[in-house]
């Protein structure tokens, strides 16, 4: 029997477990394909590639599912997918079994990011605002608790990890087997939800935002691959370089809590909380090109973490406010893909520039498109809406 109101405690466990079982396979993938299968580092990368094009368009069938057929059975068909590929995992992680699994699992967790972000829409008890501040928390829990796990179980083998993640999917799909069968009852949004796509003044400005999105992600996902290398060149090691994520964890955890609770004034300053919080992103980029000493990587690191977790919730708040109530699915499936399209192609352009120029002009250039990017979209979202 569908449930009239969506209980928040399982959708944010629901996240919490979610985010804990990918982590447990994805930080994985390239070592485990060359060390563990032979295969070689471009190998590797198109594993990746796929993966994450898979993830995409779990994204977009997670939406519009969402949108056209129904909230519960969608997240029930991306968990269920997820529990069947992280299952066959274990038993079958050779070659060329793993990477087809892998890509499944991919498929399979976009439907469900997407699923979980549109249940935060759904939410009545709370501004949905609050909701996405809490997922994001949840989700850099998730990601904190599952590889630092995986460090203590992958000596035992890597059927380990997967059983694991098919433990963590199996239970989130019993919590929402339970929990998540709710009706959709239509609630005020800024824009009236019979209109027409066409009629939404503020498509453009959201248009605008998910490619600011995409941009930033390119440039986040630097941070996990090529500043690893311009550190280990400036004769800093691994563990310097790891203790930054440990540094990211620890500013997400106590920082993202103190904007929840002035939520309320963020949520009315919600432009100016996206400006702040990729112009902040975009200046952690021009403190690498002045780092020569440790530092100054601490510093751009707890720069760009501010800047996370003011700009990166409140994409999907923004998304949110201003769609209307029968594409929330949809939209909320859009800030998954452009997300997720920033993290497939980031690492393969930041490798070209630097070969091709500099580390230096990289992180230059991507400084000066993320202002770039915000700038526009300040300027519509304004000319949209001036208060």
């Amino acid at each position: 029997m569908a449930r009239k109101t969506l209980t928040l405690k399982w959708l944010f466990l629901g996240s919490l477990i979610t985010n804990t079982g990918i982590s447990f396979i994805w930080p994985l993938t390239t070592i485990y394909m060359h060390e563990y299968l032979g295969e070689s580092l471009t190998v590797s990368g198109i594993v990746l590639f796929f993966n994450s094009v898979a993830m995409m368009l779990g994204n977009y069938v997670g939406g519009r599912l969402f949108d056209k057929w129904q909230p519960y059975g969608t997240i029930l068909a991306g968990i269920a997918l997820a529990v069947t590929a992280s299952g066959c995992l274990i038993v079958w992680h050779g070659w060329p079994a793993y990477p087809l699994f892998l890509v499944a699992l991919g498929f399979g967790n976009g439907i469900v990011g997407t699923a979980v972000n549109s249940y935060a829409t759904l939410a009545t008890s709370r501004r949905t605002s609050y909701v996405f501040n809490v997922l994001y928390f949840m989700s850099n829990l998730g990601l904190v608790i599952g590889t630092l796990i995986v460090g203590y179980v992958l000596p035992l083998g890597i059927q380990y990890i997967f059983a694991l993640a098919f433990t963590l999917f199996t239970i989130f799909f019993i919590v929402a087997l339970l929990h998540f069968n709710v009706t959709r009852e239509p609630r005020p949004t800024t824009v009236q939800a019979a209109g027409a796509r066409q009629a939404n003044p503020y498509q453009r400005s959201i248009a605008l935002l998910l490619i600011t999105l995409f941009v930033t992600w390119i440039a986040y996902e630097q941070w996990q691959s090529n500043i690893s290398t311009f550190m280990l060149g400036l004769g800093m090691s691994v563990r310097d370089y790891s203790f930054l994520w440990t540094f990211n964890a620890v500013l997400i955890v106590l920082g993202q809590p103190v904007l929840t609770y002035f939520d309320d004034w963020l949520t009315a300053h919600l432009r100016l909380r996206l400006g702040v919080g990729f112009t902040l992103f975009g200046a952690a980029f021009l403190l690498l090109i002045l780092a020569k000493q440790y530092w100054w990587f601490m510093l751009a690191m707890g720069v760009l973490t501010l800047g996370e977790i003011l700009a990166l919730p409140s994409v999907s708040t923004y998304v949110d406010l201003h769609t209307a109530y029968a594409e929330k699915g949809r939209f909320q499936g859009y800030v998954q893909m452009f997300a997720s399209a920033g993290r497939a192609v980031g690492p393969l352009i930041g490798a070209l520039l630097i070969e091709a120029l500099s580390y230096h002009i990289l992180f230059a250039g991507l400084a000066v498109v993320l202002f770039m990017a915000i700038a526009i979209f300040s300027w519509q979202a304004r000319k949209v809406n001036p208060s």
